[in-house]
């Protein structure tokens, strides 16, 4: 009976290790991840990436193509080299634009913050460590792009950012997120 009772406790502990196993090796598939999260891993943990910045990147293979927009010049350089280190890539075609140096700009990112932001039904998109709306400025047009949870809050941003002092125009290219 004692033999019994071992061979049915080994059994059970043998079908238990199964689906641990098989959990423990799909986990590390799963953090090796595909090309396209490590990059998107990379970009985000850049410590000079912010609200005034936008990044995007195509991957063909082993090539990596930046697109954005970024407010500081070190941001493009340091976005390049990020990139050019992961494993797998070959070849990274940098088109970030560096938007012009410019107080004036300056003022104007920091007047659509606040009213965005600063604005109760929007606040909520500030939360984390990159906010969703992006507010690019190159010179005194105020460009919004990003994602919001809907039309409503897609359409409140631009009213926002419409009423900014000293912008000229306001371009709208929020994505409405799809559950």
């Amino acid at each position: 009976m004692r033999v019994g009772k071992l061979r049915g406790f080994l059994a059970a502990g043998a079908l238990l290790a199964i689906p641990a196993f098989a959990y423990a090796s799909g986990r590390s598939a799963e953090q090796s991840g595909s090309m396209e999260q490590k990059v998107r891993h990379e970009l985000n943990m850049l410590p000079y990436y912010g609200v005034f910045d936008n990044l995007s990147f195509r991957v063909d293979g082993g090539k990596v193509t930046l697109f954005g927009q970024v407010a500081r010049p070190v941001l493009k350089l340091d976005a390049e080299n990020a990139v050019k280190h992961i494993e797998g890539v070959k070849q990274v075609d940098d088109q970030i634009e560096v938007l012009p140096l410019s107080s004036f700009d300056n003022d104007i990112r920091l007047r659509a913050y606040r009213a965005i932001y600063g604005f109760g039904p929007l606040n909520r998109y500030a939360m984390g460590t990159h906010p969703s709306i992006h507010i690019l400025v190159k010179n005194g047009n105020v460009t919004l792009a990003g994602v919001v949870a809907n039309s409503m809050d897609r359409n409140l941003a631009y009213v926002r950012a419409n009423g900014v002092p000293g912008a000229f125009s306001v371009t709208n290219e929020l994505r409405v997120e799809h559950n």
